[in-house]
């Protein structure tokens, strides 16, 4: 598989990218055996760079991603994990029912989540997540949703950050949201080599071509499009399908329902024009896509991999499915 420098470097990742949330219990359960087989699939299919968070599952997320890669040749992977939300014990043994209603991991409440943008919670969420990867190094460390945090994030946490980056302890420094208006701020008032941007710029939804992927490209700064099934809708365009992880609107639905059968008509899935539309923007190094079997991660790696004509992405533009000037792939052979 092919492999992109993210930002200005050293660090490298491949055109698509393991997105460890849903080894981490989102929504529901995955048993040790599924998360391994997906992990170990990927690596298979080759890709090389694998994402995480301590948010995701409480940890178990990177206990379970770490315990297939540290089998696996340090220098040929690379590894990604967030800091803003600390682990505190709680001694709850309890699924959190909370957690689930709003989106979140189906594992036991045996820790609550505390935000911490501070230099301090920095280090010590860099220290728990190597400690539960079990490996010898973070590759990239994310600033993760400072939304509400954005001062405190921009004053203690990338300080601490470049600092880390300086010393050597870590290779590149971004942050990672579902909104591209702050990652923007960010891209233009620090020094980050890369933007994870979940779920603005997919075929549905390209609201970070309006300043963030202009203002990355202009500053050698790399972004890794997550979200570009916007949640599934793009996966599977169907009555109860889901966008930006609630039931999709009609109008969309009908727009998602348009794109797969202009796809068809060119013997393009859907799910491959979607993994292939955010490389159309040169800032653009990485795809993340979420999985949880080996099955799903075999798919993901054949559809990054499958040709789009050029007809397909002028079809899309002539009918109004995409801005006439938004940037796409060129032509695969």
């Amino acid at each position: 598989m092919r492999q992109n420098m993210l930002g200005p470097g050293p660090v490298r990742v491949s055109e698509l990218a393991f997105g460890a949330a849903a080894i981490g219990n989102l929504f529901t359960p995955v048993t040790d055996t599924e998360a391994e087989e997906a992990v170990v699939a990927a690596w298979e299919c080759g890709v090389r760079y694998f994402d995480t968070a301590p948010h995701y599952g409480l940890g178990l997320s990177e206990r379970r991603l770490g315990a297939v890669l540290r089998g696996m040749p340090r220098e040929e992977y690379t590894i990604s994990t967030k800091v803003g939300r600390l682990l505190e014990p709680t001694g709850s043994g309890d699924v959190d029912g909370d957690d689930l209603a709003h989106g979140g991991f189906a594992v036991p409440a045996t820790h609550r989540r505390r935000w911490d943008f501070s230099a301090e919670g920095v280090r010590r969420s860099l220290e728990g997540s190597l400690e539960r990867l079990g490996v010898d190094r973070i590759d990239i460390a994310y600033l993760h949703d400072p939304d509400d945090h954005a001062e405190w994030a921009l004053t203690e946490a990338y300080p601490e950050l470049e600092r880390l980056r300086a010393e050597g302890v870590l290779g590149a420094i971004g942050v990672g949201m579902n909104q591209a208006e702050l990652p923007a701020r960010f891209v233009r008032e620090t020094d980050i080599d890369a933007v994870l941007l979940a779920g603005r710029y997919s075929l549905l939804d390209q609201r970070g071509l309006a300043e963030l992927l202009p203002v990355a490209a202009e500053r050698g700064v790399g972004v890794v499009a997550g979200g570009v099934f916007n949640s599934g809708l793009l996966a599977d365009p169907k009555p109860g399908a889901t966008f930006d992880y609630a039931a999709a609107p009609t109008e969309l639905l009908a727009r998602a329902t348009q794109l797969k059968e202009a796809c068809e008509r060119h013997g393009v899935p859907l799910r491959a024009a979607a993994l292939r539309f955010p490389f159309g923007h040169p800032a653009v190094a990485s795809v993340l896509v979420g999985t949880r079997s080996g099955g799903e991660v075999r798919d993901a790696a054949a559809m990054v991999d499958h040709p789009i004509p050029g007809a397909l992405w002028a079809e899309l533009k002539e009918r109004g499915l995409l801005p006439a000037d938004v940037p796409t792939p060129a032509e695969e052979k």
